[in-house]
């Protein structure tokens, strides 16, 4: 039995790790669970369901106290930080954004292993991350879950280069991507996630975060990071080793598979999901980025070869711009010109060295104040 924490219990990929343990419950216990503010009754019902003795809430845990006798309640803006350190098996980091780095870093900090979902750990932060190592950090991303399972393949040193595939998004044959509207971008062919991770998805900023992630997991230079589209979605990524073979991780498009690998990892867990079906015909394509159209994946490789700050800045503007999409108050365009004249601007600082996490936060802010008066003056 496998005791795991759960945080972001009630986004996309919270709710699925939920199903997973809900279908092999001798495998794992629910043992402590977080969420933000925006469905306080969902976390209700999964503390409900899992008997699960500690929940946290970033707003006030009246309602949960109210609703949950006898289970304790930890509330308040840092209640993440305190359930990722509780003594369990693993982690589960599903929180989405960069406020996702502090409890990478306290679940780090006690010793438990952590299955990371919440790429942006590894942005903002990841040489504070990686200071713990990296043997106790398993990736849920499809991708990085993809790499980490094909490098078994033989050693790292004999790695010519990974490549990580992407869907291309909802405008992966659009030319003009001046007037497409908030719904167009919400609208993914492949995947079901939450809004900000679907419209990172549509500009691939979310590809220029993952190999900015893949460069920390596994500690490979930029030159050798690439990416491709692949629509199917069906190849999550390849390595590449130095006497020409390739090793691709395979499966239909689900994330309850590397999910499920994450959190039960050596082993496997049968049937996590479905298996591709080899009695039906297959047809799978691989495609060169438009980096015309598609700036956002050069000029994360730029921002994280640069080092210190400069990944970290990357994300922050790039949440401020989403924010203003959805807001509909920029077209999808300005999103990625709003990074690159925030990264232009706050370029001097690309050496500036990430003590901790309060230099960490220093720069993000510094960030989304050049991010918005970039937009104030559009």
């Amino acid at each position: 039995m496998r005791d795991i924490v759960i945080l972001g219990s009630t986004g996309s990929i919270g709710v699925q790790a939920l199903e997973v343990i809900a279908a092999n419950p001798t495998k794992f216990r629910v043992v402590g669970l977080s969420a933000g503010s925006n469905n306080l009754e969902r976390l209700v019902e999964q503390v409900k369901k899992f008997s699960v003795p500690i929940v946290g809430t970033t707003s006030d845990g009246s309602i949960l106290r109210e609703a949950l006798p006898g289970v304790e309640v930890i509330d308040g803006p840092h209640s993440s930080l305190q359930i990722a350190a509780l003594s369990c098996d693993v982690v589960l980091n599903g929180i989405t954004g960069s406020i996702g780095l502090g409890p990478t870093l306290a679940a780090l900090e006690v010793g438990n292993k952590v299955a990371l979902a919440n790429k942006e750990s590894l942005v903002a932060g990841g040489d504070l991350v990686m200071a713990h190592g990296r043997d106790r950090i398993i990736p849920v991303d499809s991708e990085h879950s993809a790499l980490f399972q094909a490098m078994m393949a033989g050693k790292i040193a004999d790695v010519e280069k990974v490549i990580l595939t992407a869907s291309g998004g909802p405008f992966r044959d659009v030319n003009d991507l001046s007037k497409v509207s908030l719904a167009d971008a919400l609208n993914h062919p492949t995947w079901s996630m939450g809004p900000v991770v679907t419209i990172n998805s549509a500009t691939l900023v979310n590809k220029g975060l993952e190999i900015i992630e893949a460069h920390y997991l596994f500690d490979i230079p930029y030159n050798k990071i690439e990416a491709v589209i692949h629509p199917q979605s069906v190849v999550h990524s390849m390595v590449e080793f130095k006497d020409g073979s390739t090793i691709a991780q395979a499966s239909p498009p689900n994330m309850k598979g590397p999910i499920a690998y994450a959190i039960a990892h050596p082993d496997r867990v049968a049937h996590a999901m479905p298996a591709i079906d080899w009695k039906s015909a297959h047809t799978w394509t691989f495609v060169p980025i438009d980096h015309e159209r598609f700036p956002a994946v050069e000029l994360a490789k730029r921002c994280g070869a640069l080092g210190g700050a400069v990944a970290a800045m990357y994300n922050a503007a790039n949440e401020v711009a989403v924010a203003a999409f959805m807001k509909e108050e920029i077209p999808f365009t300005a999103i990625v010109d709003t990074i690159e004249k925030t990264v232009t601007k706050l370029g001097g600082q690309a050496q500036s060295v990430v003590r901790d996490i309060k230099d960490v936060s220093a720069i993000e802010n510094d960030a989304r104040r050049v991010a918005q008066e970039a937009l104030a003056k559009r």
